[in-house]
């Protein structure tokens, strides 16, 4: 029989019902999942917008890393039901199915505890500054104040791990961190000795589509307004298995895989690239750059306490309170914070050109591959006139399916049903018909003056990929 006293259930618009250990009736010591979902450094992600400045553009689009990583969780239950058989006819020496379960049911309800405010912006713009990423950061917060806890954890809403079965703080580490981020010796040594279960189970982390990606893309759609059932999550995982190479899609799930991926790509122009969206981005760039210095002391490492107190309320609440400061900066630089949330932005698009790149295609070699080339590009095939007008350029990229230069690379395959073989998915037409990349680069302005010279400059640009030898000049 379930153990419904020891089940409680979360209601979510995405999944139904999201069960949990709530630790009624446990024997002394054991820790319940509830109790690692209610720590301050779970539920500080309430205070994380998922979409770090979309939510300013899209007003329904309120929602946080807190619910996305309860949906991760239940969905590492749900790969995990369906993907343990196969991964028992693959691999040695498996641990048993509540403890892979267990393990990546933590993995996921941990993988964001890192992020900052803004979140992947935090990562660029602070983290960067000290050598650290969000997974980094996570995987020592794991293995550190965390640990005790998740050793502590001995069942899910599924099954109860072997009297001889400890979980491994270091594993949901591994788990969360993609391939070749490294971030410490124990992490270098895991990376070289790894069983080969727990790299096929990475692959749930950070290949193609993962627990991760497939939830933040429903999610995103719906609470953005975009979509309510944006792609076959069903499907999807009832073709997935693990082959001896690892995760393996059969073909006939393949239609549902190229769907994910596109749909995937169709949120990023849409949402997470929208024009106002990243003008937002353009002008928080530059206010926090000047702020961060204020906003917190040094290396979250060295400060992991006020960091676990660091937050998007927190920093709102800091920068409102430079209003009243005896420092001019502070002051000057508090009105700038409050123009930002009034959305008086400085900077307008003026134009926008989308450039794929198919197989093969030098895209880092493009004038497109970086900012600086790319706005000396747009500068000189403007007349002399207008060229040293204020501008900003972005060049927003998306990855639609990995190469050799990316961390999900070599982590999917393909089972094909006339052979019987297990091979790469570039073999199938279908997925060889899907982009490698696409940029979409725009021209801000401060006004609307010079639009059609700049959709002139661009224009040229696209058409040749190559800049102007004016922008030697």
């Amino acid at each position: 029989m379930r153990d419904f006293e020891n089940e409680s259930l979360s209601h979510d618009p995405i999944h139904g019902y999201i069960p949990f250990c709530s630790g009624r009736g446990l024997p002394e010591g054991e820790i319940a999942e509830q109790q690692l979902i209610d720590h301050p450094w779970v539920q500080r992600l309430r205070q994380i917008h998922q979409l770090q400045t979309a939510w300013w553009v899209f007003p329904t689009a309120e929602h946080t890393r807190f619910q996305h990583v309860l949906g991760a969780m239940h969905l590492a239950s749900r790969t995990t039901n369906g993907l343990y058989e196969s991964l028992v006819e693959t691999c040695d020496d498996l641990p048993s199915r509540p403890y892979v379960e267990s393990l990546m049911r933590l993995a996921a309800l941990l993988h964001d505890v890192g992020h900052g405010p803004f979140g992947h912006f935090f990562d660029k713009h602070f983290l960067a500054d000290h050598g650290l990423n969000h997974e980094i950061l996570g995987g020592h917060i794991i293995t550190g104040p965390l640990a005790p806890l998740i050793k502590g954890i001995r069942r899910n809403p599924n099954g109860l791990l072997q009297e001889d079965e400890t979980l491994d703080p270091e594993q949901i580490r591994f788990l969360i961190t993609r391939p070749g981020s490294g971030g410490s010796a124990e992490m270098d040594a895991l990376e070289d000795n790894a069983p080969k279960w727990l790299r096929f189970l990475r692959s749930l982390f950070s290949g193609l589509y993962t627990v991760d990606n497939m939830d933040f893309v429903l999610r995103d759609a719906y609470m953005s307004g975009y979509s309510t059932r944006i792609f076959d999550l069903a499907r999807l995982l009832h073709y997935t298995f693990f082959s001896e190479k690892g995760l393996t899609i059969h073909e006939r799930g393949l239609s549902a895989l190229v769907r994910f991926i596109g749909v995937r790509a169709d949120l990023f122009r849409a949402i997470y690239f929208h024009r106002t969206v990243r003008a937002i981005d353009l002008g928080l760039q530059e206010l926090f750059v000047a702020s961060k210095e204020h906003l917190f002391p040094g290396n979250p490492l060295d400060h992991l306490d006020e960091y676990c107190r660091f937050t998007e309320w927190s920093l709102l609440q800091t920068v409102a309170g430079w209003h009243n400061s005896e420092n001019a900066n502070l002051r000057e630089l508090a009105r700038r914070w409050q123009r930002l949330l009034d959305r008086e932005l400085d900077w307008k698009m003026a134009c926008e050109r989308t450039i794929f790149f198919a197989p093969g295609q030098a895209e880092l070699s493009s004038v497109f591959g970086d900012e600086k080339v790319f706005e000396a590009a747009v500068r000189g095939n403007l007349p002399a006139e207008i060229r040293n007008i204020p501008l900003m350029v972005d060049t927003a990229r998306h990855v639609h399916r990995p190469d050799a230069h990316t961390p999900a690379a070599g982590q999917n395959f393909l089972f094909d049903q006339g052979t019987g073989r297990i091979r790469d998915l570039d073999d199938r037409e279908l997925f060889r018909q899907i982009a490698i990349s696409y940029r979409i680069c725009r021209v801000y302005a401060q006004d609307d003056k010079n639009d059609t010279a700049l959709a002139a400059a661009m224009d040229k640009l696209t058409r040749t990929g190559q800049a102007d030898d004016s922008t030697n000049m």
